[in-house]
């Protein structure tokens, strides 16, 4: 497959694409001043310990405090694993998403958390999630420092290997060289891009993670509480670590700062992949060139067309995610059954591109148009499952009903697309919804009927928006007329074009 990652570098924001086959399939955006958290390392304070949610509050220094479950804290963890055995660790979690560190069979620790941790405590955390919505960051003492090949775990005795590497002997070979080389009671995971890597080349990165932890330490150790001990690197460069790899061919760059960069990194760590580098210098933004913008404006759209006709619609709410299949223009050749399933086949695809695309996680519900056959049904939902294969992203899908509902989830580690590119409507709210213009003029009836009552005033001002004002004297003016009657007042309008299209006042003289 042809994969091309390109980065697009500006002074107030930097912007990384993954394209394969020339689609967009993923976009990640990070702005100088609203820098992600996840893979920091602070030294925090515990400010409150929650037995009833075996969890506990931690001030790292961010906007909210973080939270920490009870298996998530290190005390006593490292005697629980080597008790089960470290054999049973056979997955690897990078902490940015690219695979998922398993530990198979393993219940939830035996501890309680005020037995752990109590308030006043002083605690060296990584964020794992970043802060979402009104939700803190959920952090771990569980520390990991990823490189190119290796992933460090200094509180874990263990050694995994990535699920994305499928070959037993070289699985074999890779455990057996991070057992001959890693220092006693540490932990190592080896990446995707690990694979085929000579020894040298592990103990080299070896060296330098294990070095990057004890300059961790030592920070850590003089540091003030609450403060930021280690950042992780920036967006450029954690693309550079995490997807230049594996089928990407070229990485593309526009900016010769940025260039500079991923040359002395590559330098560090990969220099076989520093001739596929490139710096783009064209007449149009390197995002332009490749089709990217457009794909981006195209990601922030509720409704997706897909290229038989038909569309998706993709509505968001706090909870969850609901994901509509509608045939749209598409009538089909031959049955509707025939129509319906081709449909739900190009739709199954589709979702699972705008879901690794918008970064969409947690709870996804979607609606597939209802299929009678469920040799159909069974069709759409291995489409579905084979196409999220090479999602980065854990996801868990549940067989369609005969409904044609699926319930999956989908893991996500930092804000959607949509939260970081985009903000609630202040006009609406966020619902996408207004009262309409009969509703509020009613409303406004209803009010002076019921203030009017006892009032000795003549005249009564009523303050509205212009599109409000234009109802009343148009649309609703015989029901003036009959305030007017039934109250014994003059009624005046006065518009107010710095007025919300809801708010109004009413004024009695």
């Amino acid at each position: 497959m042809n994969s091309v990652l390109v980065i697009n570098e500006l002074p107030w924001e930097t912007r990384v694409a993954l394209l394969e086959n020339g689609s967009v399939v993923e976009i990640h955006v990070e702005r100088r001043s609203e820098r992600g958290t996840v893979g920091n390392i602070y030294k925090g304070r515990v400010v409150r310990v929650l037995p009833g949610m075996q969890a506990a509050f931690v001030e790292i220094g961010l906007e909210r405090t973080a939270f920490i479950y009870v298996s998530d804290v290190y005390d006593r963890m490292g005697e629980f694993e080597r008790m089960l055995g470290s054999e049973h660790v056979d997955e690897t979690d990078s902490r940015q998403g690219e695979d998922e560190f398993v530990m198979s069979g393993l219940d939830f620790p035996p501890f309680r958390i005020e037995d752990l941790l109590h308030q006043g405590q002083e605690i060296v955390v990584q964020v794992v999630k970043e802060p979402i919505g009104s939700k803190g960051a959920r952090v771990t003492s569980h520390i990991s420092i990823p490189g190119r090949l290796l992933v460090l775990m200094p509180t874990m005795d263990t050694i995994g290997i990535s699920r994305r590497i499928e070959d037993e002997g070289e699985r074999r070979r890779l455990k057996e060289i991070i057992e001959t080389s890693r220092p006693k009671g540490m932990g190592f995971i080896a990446r995707t891009a690990c694979r085929d890597a000579t020894p040298e080349d592990i103990s080299k990165e070896m060296d330098f993670l294990i070095h990057l932890w004890e300059n961790i330490q030592k920070r850590a150790s003089r540091q003030p509480v609450p403060s930021l001990v280690h950042e992780d690197l920036d967006i450029t460069l954690r693309a550079v670590r995490d997807l230049f790899k594996g089928d990407v061919e070229r990485l593309v760059v526009d900016s010769q700062p940025a260039y500079d960069r991923i040359c002395d990194f590559l330098d560090a760590f990969a220099p076989h992949l520093k001739p596929m580098v490139e710096l783009y210098d064209g007449p149009v933004s390197v995002f332009d060139a490749y089709g990217i913008e457009v794909e981006m404006a195209r990601a922030l759209q509720r409704k997706v067309w897909l290229k038989s006709g038909g569309f998706i619609v993709i509505e968001s709410t706090e909870a969850l995610t609901v994901v509509d299949v509608n045939t749209g223009k598409y009538v089909g050749r031959r049955t509707f059954e025939d129509t319906i399933f081709k449909t739900n086949l190009e739709a199954a695809k589709e979702i699972a591109c705008q879901l690794r695309l918008r970064n969409i996680g947690g709870l996804v519900i979607i609606d597939f148009i209802d299929m009678e056959s469920a040799e159909h049904r069974n069709e759409v939902f291995s489409t579905l499952k084979n196409a999220l294969k090479r999602d980065k992203s854990t996801t868990n899908i549940l067989r369609m009903s005969e409904l044609g509902l699926i319930q999956m989830t989908r893991k996500r580690h930092r804000e959607s697309l949509e939260s970081i590119l985009s903000e609630p409507c202040f006009y609406c709210d966020g619902t996408g919804f207004l009262p309409s213009a009969r509703t509020i003029c009613y409303e406004i009836f209803r009010r002076v009927l019921r203030e009017s009552v006892g009032s000795p005033c003549s005249r009564v001002e009523l303050r509205v928006h212009p599109k409000i004002g234009e109802w009343l004297v148009k649309e609703e003016a015989q029901y003036l007329e009959t305030i007017e009657r039934m109250t014994g007042k003059v009624l005046v309008i006065t518009s107010k074009p710095d007025f919300h299209m809801e708010h109004y006042e009413i004024a009695y003289a």
